[in-house]
């Protein structure tokens, strides 16, 4: 159980269950090349992720091809493919079928209006931005609202990649339903390796309502800033300037906040600078040779699935090189076309910093405190369970609690990531933080250990348990109220389970230090 808790860190279901991105990552080129091809894969799961998207995809783009479908049939079926095998992150395999048949519902009517409205800029510009807004609106209801809104926007945004207008309309929507199925097909029937994993739950935004819920806010940021990047890069390209709309797009995925926005926005840039070098170098030779060019794509893709959960700037420059050879297939591909595709992604980078700056901004802080606070509370519930096993109690299992813990520090790295980056300034909060991850992995090693203990047939109930996991409740709930605790002395000898709540408690005392700003407010809770 716990080796499948670890497994999901890996992000098994797709590139949006929580990636967990080196900290330096685009500045340490040696560590981010360890950290990329050497990062633990247990069970293989980025390997069979990204191996089983290239089959897919492979076999969504065979398929359209059989149909009888164009080369720009081909290519919209194939992305369809791609974002129904990338984004679909439901708990089981039950919900991923459910959100998997529900992606061309909400993908045919955005092709649909996206081709009738090809000749209308104004009321395109206008339905493009709807689209935005409603897509990032949608993540308040969790992994199928995410993935039912990337799956408009990219249909919308597909559309413009090949000026798709209503004569090729029947092609591109018979070109998604084949291609959805066939990802479908492989996803839940050749290739089903999620049914021997247990459900792993991924947690929820931090609640809230109005413009207090964050996904509320994310939607009204990322119209601004789509909004932004539209005129300015219809001012630098009349016929690309959606790069610059996808751009601020991409961005606020998997975003929550100012700091975590910004960052992402320099790693998609320094991705995409990369993947630019690289294609002058690999893709602009080949002139969209059709078999190099199919074997690259296929590389591409493996890239794209194998690097997302563990560096987004890998990620990006896979994508980058994707989108070039795709070009060069289409016959459009030059040096002045990547040129362009930097200059776009710089006007769609800077439309959305200026949003997460100005337009109701939510600070990292606030995020990083509720993500913690989630954690904490998770640690007391996963020692109640942890004590209920050993005490024999019917029913009892730590481990779903442990995959969630796993998960949520997780999101609380991703979050903590824009304070620890080399570019943040100031060193005080770049070690505070640091402290704070440091502390929070000593919990989760500690509640693991006793997880195991608890799962040894051997164990039995000890009073002194009873007592040691009312201790913790009682520090987590001082440590999120921004109360001070004491911790019991620890007995010479001990039990290894006893062993293992005392470094819990000593660790959770640790942490109240460094949540608490050098004015003594607490960074949780209160």
């Amino acid at each position: 159980m716990l080796q499948c808790a670890r497994r999901w860190r890996c992000g098994p279901r797709g590139a949006f269950s929580v990636p967990v991105y080196p900290a330096s990552e685009g500045f340490r080129g040696r560590y981010v090349l360890k950290r990329v091809f050497m990062a633990a894969d247990p069970g293989r799961v980025r390997l069979r992720f990204a191996a089983r998207a290239v089959l897919g995809i492979g076999l969504a783009v065979v398929v359209c091809g059989l149909a009888g479908h164009s080369l720009a049939g081909a290519v919209t079926g194939g992305l369809a493919a791609l974002l129904a095998l990338f984004t679909v992150t439901d708990a089981t395999v039950r919900a991923q079928a459910l959100t998997t048949a529900l992606l061309p519902v909400v993908g045919l009517p955005v092709l649909t209006v996206a081709a009738e409205l090809h000749d209308h800029p104004v009321a395109r510009d206008l339905t493009f931005l709807a689209v935005v807004g409603a897509g990032v609106y949608a993540r308040r209801w969790g992994p199928r609202g995410h993935s039912l809104g990337v799956f408009a926007f990219m249909t919308f945004f597909v559309a413009q990649f090949l000026h798709a207008t209503t004569d090729r309309l029947p092609e591109l929507q018979a070109a998604v339903l084949l291609s959805v199925l066939t990802a479908a097909a492989v996803r839940f029937g050749l290739w089903c390796y999620e049914r021997r994993l247990p459900p792993a739950p991924v947690p929820a935004p931090p609640a809230g309502t109005g413009l207090a819920r964050a996904t509320t806010r994310q939607a009204v940021q990322a119209m601004a800033g789509a909004g932004f990047a539209l005129v300015a890069g219809q001012l630098v390209s009349g016929q690309r300037w959606y790069w610059a709309v996808g751009a601020t797009w991409w961005i606020f995925v998997n975003t929550a906040s100012r700091g975590e926005t910004l960052v992402r926005g320099f790693r998609r840039v320094l991705g995409t600078v990369i993947g630019i070098g690289l294609g002058l170098l690999v893709a602009v030779p080949l002139e969209g040779a059709p078999t190099p060019t199919a074997v690259l794509v296929a590389v591409c893709v493996f890239g794209i699935f194998y690097t997302a959960a563990v560096s987004y700037t890998w990620m990006m420059l896979w994508v980058t090189l994707l989108a070039e050879l795709l070009y060069g297939l289409l016959g459009v591909l030059n040096p002045g076309l990547l040129a362009l595709r930097l200059a776009e992604t710089g006007v769609g980078t800077v439309g959305a910093v200026l949003a997460v700056l100005f337009v109701l901004p939510i600070t990292t802080h606030s995020v990083t405190d509720a993500w913690i606070q989630r954690a904490l509370r998770c640690v007391h519930a996963c020692t109640a369970e942890a004590a209920a096993l050993l005490a024999g109690v019917p029913g009892a299992d730590p481990g779903g609690r442990v995959t969630e813990l796993e998960q949520l520090l997780g999101r609380v790295r991703l979050s903590v990531a824009p304070l620890v980056h080399p570019l943040n300034p100031m060193a005080a909060r770049k070690r505070r933080a640091r402290h704070v991850l440091a502390l929070l992995d000593g919990c989760a090693r500690e509640i693991r250990g006793l997880v195991a203990v608890a799962a040894d047939p051997e164990a039995s109930h000890d009073a002194r348990l009873t007592t040691a996991c009312r201790r913790v409740e009682a520090a987590v709930e001082a440590l999120t109220d921004g109360r001070d605790f004491p911790v019991a002395d620890r007995p010479l000898a001990e039990e290894p389970a006893l062993a293992h709540l005392h470094g819990l408690e000593r660790a959770l005392a640790e942490l109240a230090a460094p949540l608490r700003s050098p004015s003594g407010s607490p960074l949780v809770g209160a």
